[in-house]
């Protein structure tokens, strides 16, 4: 992947990071829920967030001089 395609990656990511984090909200508010299904939305945002970090760190590399 080019610096181009990262960057396009993640802001995807991010998107849906942020999508995510918007229905699981709006889960909770309503009350009634599925445990599961949230426990599974919970742990999509959390892999989602890793891969994030991933990319990021693909784009700008610890130099240790």
């Amino acid at each position: 992947m080019d610096k181009s395609e990262i960057e396009a990656r993640i802001v995807e990511l991010r998107q849906e990071h942020r999508d995510l984090d918007d229905a699981i909200t709006a889960l909770v508010e309503k009350g009634a829920f599925d445990q599961l299904q949230l426990q599974r939305m919970k742990k999509r945002k959390l892999a989602l967030r890793d891969l994030i970090s991933q990319l990021g760190a693909m784009l700008h590399p610890d130099i240790i001089a």
